[in-house]
């Protein structure tokens, strides 16, 4: 499973990409804001960073806004994905910008019939939004099991790309049902290196270490 890095803040997708942790990078418009830099600015820092998809989102409403806002977005880097919102117009805006042969991540996904339509869009990306769906006690695994078992069955060559992730266990949950891809925050993918167990074994090991009085270097 691919990680994509949930954040505009350059500094962290550095850290991540340096330990091969980056395979891409999400951004969003509230991203955007508490980062508080120009959306072009600091879009074009983090394609410099990664070699992967960004995500770049549009906030047109209407598809013909949508696909123009898309092809400024696509000018950046090479590696931009446009990202629109699952609605009847981000649909036909990622028709028309997956038909000029670029990345479309359509996002705000909560069902499985919002994700058959943006494989049939042709979108390379499809972001099931877990962390909001568990919000108001719906499963959000389920969905990412039911994505994953509907697209294995017709062969979609969409990517199943979990997000709003909230936690180190929705990632090893999302790669058990098989999401190509989850983005989540910075926090998120470090606190995936944490276990009580493993500080315990380390406090023991040092502790034992100090009584012999010995050093490496």
């Amino acid at each position: 499973m691919k990680f994509f890095v949930d954040t505009a803040d350059v500094d962290a997708i550095r850290e991540l990409n340096e330990l091969g942790m980056a395979d891409g990078v999400t951004t969003n418009p509230s991203l955007i804001m508490k980062s508080g830099r120009d959306i072009r600015e600091v879009t074009k820092e983090i394609c410099d960073i990664v070699d992967g998809p960004v995500s770049a989102e549009t906030v047109a409403t209407d598809a013909d806004g949508m696909v123009a806002e898309g092809r400024e977005l696509a000018t950046i880097a090479d590696n931009i994905a446009i990202k629109v919102p699952l609605t009847w117009a981000g649909l036909k805006a990622c028709r028309t910008l997956a038909g000029e042969g670029r990345m479309v991540n359509v996002t705000l996904c909560f069902s499985a019939n919002q994700a058959i339509l943006a494989a049939k869009a042709g979108a390379a990306f499809i972001s099931p939004f877990i962390g909001r769906l568990d919000d108001i006690n719906l499963d959000g695994m389920q969905l990412i099991a039911d994505i994953r078992t509907i697209y294995d069955n017709f062969n979609f060559k969409t990517n199943i790309l979990a997000a709003s992730i909230r936690s180190a266990n929705h990632m090893s949950e999302a790669a058990l049902i098989g999401a190509d891809v989850a983005t989540a925050p910075p926090d998120v993918i470090k606190k995936m290196a944490s276990h009580p167990l493993t500080d315990k074994g380390l406090d023991a090991f040092l502790a034992d270490w100090e009584k012999t009085g010995q050093k490496i270097v």
